[in-house]
């Protein structure tokens, strides 16, 4: 059985829900209670990306650079130099998808312990829009050398994720969803950067998410489970460096394995786990997000109905994939 403590009420209607970005502001004040050498920028959403939560505690620790995001990571690549550890922030639209140059050349490549903030990234911005739905910040930030990325999958695992990229002394991006999304962690659920964790096993089918998509894939594993299908969930939060045992150990397990994401799947994290699989142990893969398209305006519930990022789509499609897709042979 697994070991990870799960939210006992996460399939419930009325299971508690917390925005990403909160957990994200709540992590950052405590990594700079920990830390004096934590301090943060922002280009002119301070209260948006929730890093007023450390402004107000630490105002002598805060920049605000303006609407002026290839300046905000400069700034915060020197700062990086002289002994800090900055938190970069802005809306993923803007960073990295405006300053993703400076990013490379002023961080990634000198090694420098930034921390790339890119909130309200997703489909779930919801009426902004496609030019404000940042779909591509997973495959843009993956390349880099030298970069970690970690998509959290609720507020809870945030504040843990964030504590974690303040003492890991790499460049760091960190991905936050908008709106209010469902807990599906506990305060003692561990988490650690470049571990997976297997939430639900099964042997049919393995469900891999990340960030918001994981609690989707709980739902659609409850559905399947009442069609007799036996799906197994693995969460993913780091996309990068990857767990590549644990998702190894469960594609052996189920023969079969469906990737989620609220991204682009070309170069995202499906794309990670595809070229992972088809080095190590070719498996039949089937990968859920946003397929080369961009976004449209609408209320969050609205868009991930559209999309089909809903467990309700997810379910009938694994139920197709599973139904029509034989498993591998374990012994490849």
């Amino acid at each position: 059985m697994s070991d990870y403590l799960i939210n006992p009420n996460v399939l419930n209607d009325d299971v508690v829900q917390d925005t990403i970005r909160g957990g994200f502001g709540r992590g950052l004040k405590a990594a700079g209670e920990a830390n004096p050498q934590v301090v943060a920028l922002c280009a002119d959403l301070t209260e948006s990306v929730q890093v007023h939560i450390f402004r107000e505690a630490f105002p002598e620790r805060f920049i605000q650079t303006g609407i002026a995001e290839q300046n905000l990571v400069a700034i915060a690549s020197g700062l990086a130099l002289a002994g800090k550890i900055p938190f970069a922030t802005s809306y993923a639209a803007f960073n990295p998808g405006r300053n993703w140059e400076q990013i490379k050349t002023t961080i990634a490549i000198n090694d420098q312990p930034v921390k790339i903030v890119g909130g309200h990234a997703g489909i779930g911005v919801g009426p902004d829009g496609a030019t404000h739905q940042m779909l591509e910040d997973i495959a843009i930030m993956r390349v880099l050398p030298n970069m970690v990325v970690v998509v959290p999958g609720d507020a809870i695992e945030a504040e843990k994720a964030t504590r974690a990229i303040a003492e890991n002394g790499k460049p760091s991006y960190i991905r936050l969803a908008r709106v209010k999304t469902p807990i599906i962690s506990t305060p003692e659920s561990p988490f650690e950067i470049g571990k997976a964790y297997v939430l639900r096993e099964g042997h049919d089918v393995s469900l891999m998410g990340t960030g918001v998509m994981t609690y989707q894939l709980l739902v659609a594993a409850k559905i399947l489970e009442s069609q007799g299908i036996s799906a197994e969930v693995v969460h993913v939060p780091t996309i990068k460096p990857l767990d590549n045992d644990t998702i190894l150990a469960s594609a052996h397990r189920t023969g079969r394995v469906v990737t989620a994401e609220e991204a682009q799947i070309a170069g995202g994290f499906g794309g990670v786990v595809a070229e992972l699989l088809s080095e190590k142990k070719p498996t039949p893969l089937m990968r859920i997000g946003i397929c080369d398209r961009y976004g449209e305006s609408g209320e969050p519930a609205q868009l991930f109905e559209f999309f089909g990022l809903t467990g309700e789509h997810i379910a009938k499609k694994v139920s197709d994939f599973v139904n029509n897709v034989p498993q591998y042979h374990r012994e490849y």
